[in-house]
């Protein structure tokens, strides 16, 4: 009998990497004006054993912090180097934007709006297409991990289409309480990548340029519980699948006067219609206007900066079938969350 066929080396950013070994490599994607190269790092652990491609990316935006943090626990994880498959970490996509502590790039551009990109198109779209043909290219699954937008906060969910069952599937074996049906935008990672057939779904958890435990928790818990469910650990069968809940829809409930926001609910609260959410006060108490909530749902993301101005987001609502399902599926998350500390 014909002994068993060895795995191939892997080739990336001009680097072959042998089975059962890996390394850190650097990608050239820019220049700055003194002519110094911008880099994209990244760490690719390339398994004995075959399996799945798993690219876990993060900071497409410069200021989204927690999935950097993300990542460089599962670097210094010494479960990394005995794998099933191949595991590609990349920390900082958009290191331009990054060291100037920016979502976006210095042209204001951003790049989670130009994938798949082309190598004579813009700056965004030239590092857009380099990451496309260097790097996701070579995933069959995808964790793209971000937080909201500055001066606002987002409770731990996975969005994804849950239309692609394989999609559905990831999404449920991340672990989180909440699944949000959010349609593919053109030109975001998650659309480009799906139209090259690919698995991918987006975590968000937490504030842009802070650094939180309760986000930083369930999102490097939730990795492992994809590689675990992808069959990439050896000797650890698949976790069972949380049914985590799924919103089809949610809304902004924004400002109706200027003045200053005084918060009563915080984060991942389950709210009914009509439920008091916050109180908006001039400076000197001339008036005080209500903000409620207009749905019964979950509070999924909120600002973070009580000086407000009519129009101004303030409370992101999903909305369930069953909210009280989602609402213990929450606490136990809370839970989770405390018994790491």
């Amino acid at each position: 009998m014909a002994g068993k066929k060895a795995r191939k080396a892997f080739h990336i950013g001009g680097k072959i990497i042998a089975p059962g070994t890996d390394a850190r490599i650097n990608i050239e994607t820019t220049q700055l004006y003194t002519n110094t190269p911008v880099h994209m790092p990244m760490h690719v652990y390339h398994g004995k054993e075959d399996g799945p491609t798993l690219l876990v990316c993060a900071a497409i935006h410069g200021d989204e912090l927690t999935g950097i943090e993300v990542i460089r626990r599962l670097i210094k994880n010494p479960r990394m180097t005995d794998i099933n498959g191949t595991i590609i970490l990349v920390p900082i996509v958009n290191h331009l934007a990054f060291i100037h502590r920016s979502r976006y790039l210095p042209d204001r551009r951003d790049l989670n709006r130009f994938f798949p990109g082309l190598d004579t198109g813009s700056l965004a779209s030239r590092i857009a297409h380099k990451f496309m043909t260097e790097v996701v290219e070579h995933a069959t699954h995808i964790v793209d991990l971000h937080t909201a937008a500055v001066h606002r906060t987002n409770f731990p969910q996975i969005r994804t289409n849950i239309d692609n069952a394989e999609n559905l599937e990831l999404a449920k074996a991340f672990g989180l309480p909440m699944v949000l049906n959010a349609e593919l935008i053109e030109g975001s990672l998650r659309y480009s990548a799906g139209q090259m057939g690919k698995c991918a779904i987006t975590f968000e958890g937490g504030e842009a340029l802070r650094l939180s435990e309760d986000a930083i928790k369930p999102a490097y818990q939730g990795v492992l519980n994809v590689m675990a469910h992808l069959g990439m650990f050896k000797d650890v069968e698949k976790p069972a699948l949380l049914v985590p809940t799924i919103a089809n829809s949610s809304l902004w409930v924004r400002a109706d006067a200027d003045g200053i926001l005084k918060n009563e609910v915080e984060l991942g609260a389950h709210v009914k219609q009509g439920q008091l959410l916050g109180t908006i006060n001039d400076p000197m108490g001339d008036f005080e206007t209500r903000v409620t909530s207009p749905i019964n749902g979950i509070v999924v993301g909120a600002t973070t900066i009580p000086l407000v101005h009519q129009g101004e987001a303030l409370y992101h609502i999903a909305s369930f079938r069953k909210v009280s399902s989602v609402a213990q599926k929450i606490d136990d998350l809370r839970s989770f969350i405390e018994r790491q500390e």
